[in-house]
């Protein structure tokens, strides 16, 4: 095998394996930049349900503060109007715990309410949560090394195929059978 095919089976390989690395060392960029991207996409999906639960139990409150000012109200207006007219007693009570009674029911179905948002909430989360997972493990399949010996038995048989196409064109004999034909013109006539 001549020196030539030699360098070029060399320069093959070197090629190859340069080339192989650039393609990891670009696809862990790449899977770097969609895992900061996923990272990011995640964060921002949980922090909007965080906040959607936090308004929702801040506008639930509010409504429970209401209802039990509205109670509070319709107890006393109860009192003063059965004071005025006179009546007191069973009926008078009856009606203020009537009144106390709608008031519980109102902040229990407010709670139960907050309480069944909260389960699909969570549900929610652990299903952003299980895609977040799923999400980052099809970015980050396994990168390919550099592979070596395949490099270098491509480029020896680059080298092999340079030196046998040289060889079937004449190319490194030490006599050639070509012929170059005479170039001086003759003198005959």
């Amino acid at each position: 095998m001549s020196y030539v095919a030699i360098a070029i089976a060399i320069a093959s390989a070197g090629a190859s394996i340069q080339g192989q690395r650039i393609a990891a060392k670009t696809q862990r960029k790449v899977q770097e930049n969609a895992s900061i991207a996923e990272r990011q996409r995640h964060l921002q999906e949980v922090s909007s349900m965080r906040i959607q639960q936090g308004q929702e139990q801040v506008a639930a409150a509010q409504r429970i503060q209401e209802s039990t000012r509205k109670a509070r109200e319709a107890r006393s207006t109860a009192r003063v109007s059965a004071g005025e007219a006179g009546v007191s007693g069973l009926s008078v009570d009856a009606l203020i715990n009537d009144l106390t009674r709608e008031e519980a029911g109102y902040k229990f179905a407010t709670q139960q309410q907050l309480e069944m948002n909260d389960v699909n909430r969570n549900m929610q989360l652990k299903d952003a949560g299980l895609g977040f997972t799923n999400n980052m493990l099809t970015i980050n399949k396994p990168i390919a090394q550099p592979d070596y010996l395949g490099a270098l038995l491509d480029g020896a048989q680059t080298g092999m195929s340079t030196y046998s196409f040289g060889k079937d064109a004449g190319f490194g004999n030490k006599r050639s059978n070509l012929t170059i034909p005479n170039s001086t013109p003759s003198k005959s006539g």
